[in-house]
């Protein structure tokens, strides 16, 4: 944990060197409580009742971890929101939930204007931190949501998408994922050929949730910074869902960003080794452990207490990180609101600062603080706004 001294320091430089996050699945996790009133693990609520207006998010949400108090609490400059559509969703079904959850974010930004500044560029989201706000931009998890079609990609770009994760916890019709059975030796001809196109457009390729082959063969295509938006360190907990460190070493080459996300299985070992072994648990019982809702009712009844997780586990993956890739190529993407567990200590985003803070205490420089928290991101996203 960051010394009172250490979280102090932290608010004075994000006052100054915006934080960029690079995932937040608010936007589904408000589609939850519209529909339900509660909040699971990215849950698979129907319908699209966006909870914009249902939800006052200028008070404390205890369901959420993410509202407009604890937003300002944690020095959030720049906010990538997730318009994550479930793998469930497919074909014209999973386009409609993409652009209803891009009208989400829209929604958001225009019921809270004195909050959320809408942003495409970066120097747009600049503008928006310099005015006091925090910008609003938008990323779709999930490459399932574009229908295999070039169109709808561009399509979304013109909407103001700014990154696609190539896949989510499922395979594409062209792209493999890090927690399903390998179809595509990482990116098929058409993959390729959409990876190109997102480096045309100016739309940058997340690598988070892809297999280690999809990792290696978009960085071979793609001639634009790339961003694991939300994923941490395999040599520091051995899970599919982690970059190697084989492919950290090649982003300084890209010039992208690995940006450390805090879920527990992805950053404790302890952690990681319970997750694997709930996996064998679903398998023996005929579950898919890739299936969120699966998961979620499995969960319910499955015996065994989850490993203790803290912010020195994410500090490991931090300084990992670094080591491996470098202080350019490092940044930070909680994962807040897609995950029903944070570690303590960053139990929510009002706690930003307490890991900037612990940093500065171990004796990181504040120049390489201000690298983490959003230097580097802005750099990858300006690189790809041309």
């Amino acid at each position: 944990m960051a010394s009172t001294t250490g979280r102090g320091r932290a608010e004075v430089l994000l006052a100054e060197a915006p934080l960029v996050d690079g995932h937040n699945d608010l936007p589904w996790a408000l589609r939850d409580l519209a529909a339900s009133g509660q909040i699971g693990e990215k849950s698979m609520a129907a319908g699209d009742s966006s909870g914009v207006r249902q939800v006052d998010l200028r008070t404390r949400q205890p369901a959420l971890q993410t509202d407009f108090l604890r937003l300002r609490q944690g020095r959030l400059g720049m906010q990538f929101w997730s318009v994550w559509v479930p793998c469930r969703l497919a074909g014209d079904a999973a386009v409609t939930a993409v652009l209803e959850q891009v009208e989400l974010v829209r929604e958001l930004c225009d019921a809270y204007p004195d909050v959320l500044g809408f942003a495409t560029t970066a120097d747009e989201a600049v503008a928006v931190f310099r005015s006091g706000r925090t910008a609003s931009l938008l990323g779709a998890e999930g490459g399932h949501s574009i229908n295999s079609s070039l169109g709808v990609l561009r399509s979304l770009r013109r909407l103001g998408v700014r990154y696609m994760t190539l896949t989510h916890n499922e395979n594409t019709p062209w792209a493999d994922s890090a927690t399903d059975t390998p179809e595509h030796g990482g990116l098929s001809p058409f993959g390729v050929e959409v990876v190109r196109e997102m480096n045309r457009i100016g739309m940058i390729a997340d690598l988070s949730h892809v297999a280690e082959t999809t990792m290696n063969a978009a960085l071979d295509v793609s001639t634009r910074p790339v961003l694991f938006t939300h994923s941490s360190c395999r040599a520091v907990a051995d899970h599919p869902r982690n970059v190697p460190d084989a492919v950290l070493e090649r982003l300084a080459g890209n010039g992208g960003v690995c940006m450390v996300t805090f879920v527990p299985a992805f950053v404790s070992p302890a952690y990681a080794e319970w997750d694997a072994r709930l996996g064998e648990a679903m398998a023996a019982a005929g579950e898919r452990h890739n299936d969120l809702e699966a998961r979620e009712r499995f969960l319910a009844t499955y015996a065994g207490e989850r490993p203790a997780v803290t912010l020195d586990d994410v500090v490991k993956h931090v300084e990992h990180a670094r080591e491996v890739a470098g202080i350019d190529h490092i940044g930070l993407g909680g994962d807040y609101d897609g995950t029903a567990v944070q570690p303590t200590g960053l139990e929510d985003v009002s706690t930003y600062p307490d890991l900037i803070g612990a940093l500065l205490d171990r004796g990181w420089s504040e120049e390489d603080c201000a690298k983490l928290a959003g230097g580097n991101a802005l750099r990858v996203l300006r690189a790809n706004d041309e």
